[in-house]
């Protein structure tokens, strides 16, 4: 009967604009709420970090994403959205209430929930009418049962008997390409078995389903285990390829042209099959063994899932150990530009990269680093601050200069177009190890350069 009441009351207000809180202010919080904002609805933003909070209001954003800055910008000058430490505040503002906050990797690699249940416990601690809480944060399946009985234990406390749904709406974004994620992307994931969060979740995503519709309806189980497979199915993609690549190199064979080959497959594709030193991030590394541990907690075995980070975490290895046959394993003394420390493009994450297995791999060894990346410089010098043997550079070329060599860790489009005669006289032992497939072997060997690159054979 509530839930009847609920539906002709929403159907009555089926044109207005919705009003929704974000509890988190991170990369999918941040996100996801600025661009609901830019859509027409009315959100509000929460935090405890109270110094976050007060920079996002000024338009000082805490991530690097292309586009968001000014779209955060904007949308608060416009008043469609806020930012708060208030949780009663929030709380109160909003019927539909979105969990974004961090679940990182704990000690045994499985996600720790507790910033996900602090919410939950907030929620109803602080909730006097009916709430749809949404977990967009990347959780185990079986969370969105932990929230709501988080949230029932708190309103039994308060000795109130208030209604509330609780479903998952995994997010798919890319860091470097979120929004256009966000406001493009193939599929909106929402796992409920309530037709009035439906109805609610329709309006909230309406303007992004004009095209055709995007919503994919499941049970919430199903919802919270579709998150880790697609990141799981695309980390397996990469390792694949990067195994390969090693084989390749021990062939004889070429693994562009290899991935050339199966690429044109339609059943293969070419996205996610670029060899490369490993992947990193946010989501791919936790979200693998996440997924892992869900699976021993039940009594199966992933050994596919287990070998897909195996794999990963060996090939990060491979820049440094490339690097090391190239000074015969005697870098004591010796200058490396890097090239790149995000784990990838477009962003200035460096959680996982790539860069910093193989930067941390130098100093052991008794090496020297200078590095220059066009967005992670600022986050090297928090991870990192005063290391010995670290400068930090600001541009490619100061980087380069007195370097005995150049390791390539990140794709940015800028180091794509570099004369090989240029590079072979900046650097003094005229060795490159490119990471991500930069660059032709051929041209490297006419300009004289120890070239060593991934799946490809060697120029020496």
């Amino acid at each position: 009967m509530v839930q009847k009441l609920l539906q002709c009351l929403i159907f009555e207000n089926a044109g207005d604009t919705l009003k929704v809180t974000i509890f988190g202010t991170g990369y999918v919080g941040l996100v996801t709420g600025t661009c609901l904002a830019d859509i027409g609805h009315h959100v509000t933003c929460v935090d405890i970090d109270e110094v976050k909070i007060n920079n996002l209001k000024k338009g000082i954003i805490p991530i690097y994403e292309p586009g968001l800055e000014a779209m955060v910008v904007q949308n608060y000058t416009a008043g469609r959205l806020n930012f708060t430490t208030d949780a009663r505040e929030a709380i109160e503002f909003a019927e539909i209430q979105i969990i974004a906050v961090g679940t990182p990797p704990d000690e045994d690699g499985s996600a720790d929930l507790k910033y996900v249940l602090a919410v939950a416990k907030s929620i109803g601690q602080h909730m006097n009418e009916h709430k749809i809480v949404v977990d967009k944060s990347t959780v185990p399946v079986g969370t969105a049962d932990k929230v709501k009985a988080e949230i029932l234990n708190q309103l039994a406390a308060r000795d109130l008997s208030l209604t509330v749904d609780v479903c998952s709406n995994p997010e798919f974004l890319k860091e470097g390409a979120a929004i256009e994620d966000f406001t493009k992307g193939a599929r909106i994931v929402i796992g409920t078995d309530s037709d009035y969060v439906k109805t609610r979740m329709r309006e909230c995503y309406a303007p992004y389903s004009r095209n055709h519709d995007k919503l994919i309806f499941m049970d919430i189980r199903s919802a919270e285990l579709t998150k880790y497979a697609a990141n799981a199915m695309l980390a397996t993609k990469i390792s694949f390829m990067n195994e390969v690549a090693n084989l390749a190199e021990k062939l004889g064979a070429d693994i562009e042209s290899v991935r050339i080959g199966i690429g044109s497959d339609p059943r293969i594709g070419y996205q996610f099959i670029y060899p490369g030193c490993g992947y990193g991030g946010s989501c791919f590394p936790k979200d693998v063994q996440a997924l892992a541990r869900t699976a021993l907690e039940v009594g199966y075995v992933p050994e596919l899932i287990q070998s897909v980070e195996k794999v990963n975490n060996r090939q990060k290895k491979v820049l440094f150990q490339k690097l090391s046959d190239a000074f015969g394993g005697r870098l004591e003394g010796k200058t490396i530009a890097v090239w790149g420390l995000s784990f990838k493009p477009n962003t200035d994450d460096m959680r996982d990269a790539p860069s910093r297995t193989l930067m941390e791999a130098i100093w052991a060894a008794g090496g020297k680093v200078k590095a220059y990346d066009p967005k992670a410089m600022e986050e090297c010098h928090r991870i990192y601050k005063d290391q010995a043997g670290l400068t930090l550079c600001a541009t490619s070329d100061e980087a380069l200069a007195s370097s005995d060599a150049l390791v390539i860790c990140t794709e940015w489009k800028a180091f794509r177009a570099v004369d090989p005669a240029w590079l072979a006289s900046n650097l003094a032992e005229r060795i490159v190890i490119d990471g991500r497939n930069l660059f032709e072997p051929e041209a490297m060997s006419k300009a004289g350069i120890a070239y060593s690159s991934i799946g490809r054979n060697s120029t020496v």
